[in-house]
């Protein structure tokens, strides 16, 4: 027996039952419409229980319905043994399948409990405390301490309202909520240990149930935490500024030191030689932070690509550092409009000049590959903006020449305003009308067979129809620059073109079969477009192997990985 399981389940359960249409709700992420990457906090919190004495195991339903058509979840799960089952909500698009998962768990092991936890779970702490399938939720951004705390308690009998952030019901089912009083204030002490996290898997023998999204095995990419916060309030993020003091009561950022950041990077190395992804803008904190973090790395020697995140332009002195400390280096960039009005609202108040001069310091300084993202269905955003943050990237292609790794993305922003955002809270302000505000409300819409319809709000310059149609007349209009820009071939803009119009007929399909009043003949005719919505759930307005990083496989690691784990059992 295990004495927490941590389960992750897809967005829709189960979405191989259910005929649906996903649309691009995922073209510019990592994992599919599924949604089958879990969060970090599986590991950390994994890692900090298991140094803690208890023993831990992470499965991820998600990847394992992916991989095999025919996966049993309720056989996989009531053959699973575990005094907590920990269950993440931490992404709105997982509001249905991580509820009928927690009632799958509840039905083969009533006596276990069932947690929820993650910026979602925080926000909905008070509905969700109350379905019967939910015993407990771990509120906060933060919870690896107070995680460990509750599991002495359950192994010792002991009351649980000495536990912070814990929200909780007795054996008579009264709920109580203990408030959320633990809010770290640096991340000095939270364990970011892939080496944990291997092990762990070993021991289960279960490579395939722990694997963070399908095909990471294949490509695999890790990261690193700057920071748990943010100091920016972009209006539409549910992890800013004043998202975090909404959903975790954090009044200011979290930090990392730039010594544990470097040696986390040096861990991550002597396991897997993979690209790693620095998660946060290193100058949120201060040019001093990143230059002793990049004083650091160039102690350490580290060798990985490493991917960096600018959250505002860069000048070319900061550049000149990069380069100067990684040997392979990439940008992630997302100014998400071309127009400014609609930047600024957002509260990104740069403007084209400084993204364009930032986008040749880059190149002028031996970026590898520099990805750019716009998003469908901004505050103050219409059809015409839209179309025109495609046209705009034809200019920035002209800069660079067709040879540089500059990557440009439009997608629409989909399928929800994130709660806790300032636009979820004050919509008016910024134009968005909502048909979800409760977690159930979010919960039926991603039954919905059509992404249009899972769209969890329109704006005052757009409808839901428009913001469908634009995204798929913006993902044309992008591949038409890329082709006019010398960067693809005309056969490559034909199938992408073709691709988006087969995409777009579909959704037509869809909505016309939504009028149907038979209930039975519109089922009957939804499922007859399944297939076709499948092999529609990559790829839709982008091509999402651009997006991939150049790694080799974790098995041709496994050298890498034997010598990493015989230094950590030496120390």
């Amino acid at each position: 027996m295990e004495d927490v399981i941590f389960l992750h389940a897809p967005s829709v359960y189960d979405f191989r039952k259910k005929p649906i249409f996903y649309g691009p709700v995922s073209d510019v992420i990592p994992s599919s419409p599924v949604f089958e990457m879990y969060p970090i906090g599986f590991m950390t919190i994994s890692s900090h229980l298991e140094a803690a004495g208890f023993r831990t195991r992470i499965v991820n339903i998600a990847v394992q319905m992916l991989q095999d058509p025919r996966f049993d979840v309720e056989r996989r799960i009531r053959r699973l043994d575990a005094k907590v089952f920990a269950i993440d909500l931490h992404w709105m698009p997982h509001a249905h399948g991580a509820l009928e998962l927690a009632k799958i768990v509840k039905k083969h092991h009533p006596d276990a409990k069932v947690e929820l936890g993650g910026f979602t779970s925080s926000y909905f702490h008070e509905e969700l405390i109350l379905r019967p399938e939910v015993d407990m939720v771990m509120r906060g951004d933060t919870t690896e301490a107070p995680t460990v705390m509750l599991m002495e308690a359950l192994s010792k009998g002991d009351d649980l309202s000495s536990v912070p952030n814990l929200v909780w019901k007795d054996a008579g089912g009264k709920v109580h909520d203990n408030g959320l009083t633990y809010v770290a204030e640096d991340l000095d002490d939270i364990l970011f240990d892939y080496g944990a996290m291997i092990k762990n898997t070993i021991r289960h023998m279960d490579i395939k149930g722990a694997l963070p999204w399908l095909g990471w095995d294949r490509l695999p990419l890790t990261s690193a935490f700057t920071v748990r916060g943010c100091s920016m309030n972009c209006a539409e993020c549910g992890g800013s500024h004043h998202a975090n003091g909404r959903i975790a009561c954090r009044s200011r950022p979290a930090w990392r030191s730039p010594e544990k950041l470097a040696e986390d990077l040096e861990t991550i190395q002597s396991y897997l030689n993979t690209p790693i992804f620095l998660v946060g803008d290193l100058r949120q904190h201060s040019m001093g932070y990143a230059d002793r973090f990049m004083e650091e790395v160039r102690e350490r020697g580290i060798d990985n690509h490493v991917v960096i995140e600018l959250f505002t332009p860069a000048n070319e002195d900061y550049f000149r550092k990069i380069d100067r400390t990684f040997g392979e280096w990439s940008i992630e960039f997302s100014p998400d409009s071309h127009d400014e009005k609609v930047r600024h609202a957002l509260g990104k108040g740069y403007d084209n000049p400084s993204i364009e001069s930032t986008v040749r310091a880059a190149f002028g300084y031996g970026c590898d590959r520099f990805d750019m993202f716009y998003m469908t269905g901004l505050p103050f955003q219409d059809r015409e903006s839209a179309l025109e943050s495609a046209r705009a990237s034809k200019r920035l292609w002209s800069l660079v020449g067709k040879e540089d790794r500059l990557f440009i993305y439009n997608a629409p922003f989909a399928p929800f305003v994130d709660p806790g955002s300032r636009a979820f809270e004050d919509p008016g302000r910024w134009g968005y009308r909502f048909f979800a505000r409760t977690l159930e409300d979010h919960r039926r819409l991603l039954d919905s067979p059509s992404w249009k319809h899972v769209l969890s709000y329109e704006t005052e310059w757009m409808s839901r129809d428009d913001i469908a149609e634009t995204s798929y007349d913006a993902a044309v209009e992008l591949a038409t620059m890329e082709y006019e820009s010398g960067r693809i071939t005309k056969d490559t803009l034909d199938a992408r073109t073709a691709r988006t119009e087969i995409a777009r007929g579909l959704m037509h399909r869809v909505d016309s079969i939504l009028k149907i009043e038979d209930e039975g003949e519109r089922t009957s005719r939804l499922w007859e477009n399944k297939e076709e919505g499948e092999r529609l759930m990559h790829s839709t307005v982008c091509d999402k192997s651009d997006l991939s990083w150049a790694a080799g496989s974790i098995w041709s690691n496994a050298p890498r990985v034997l010598s990493g784990l015989l230094r950590s059992m030496l120390r």
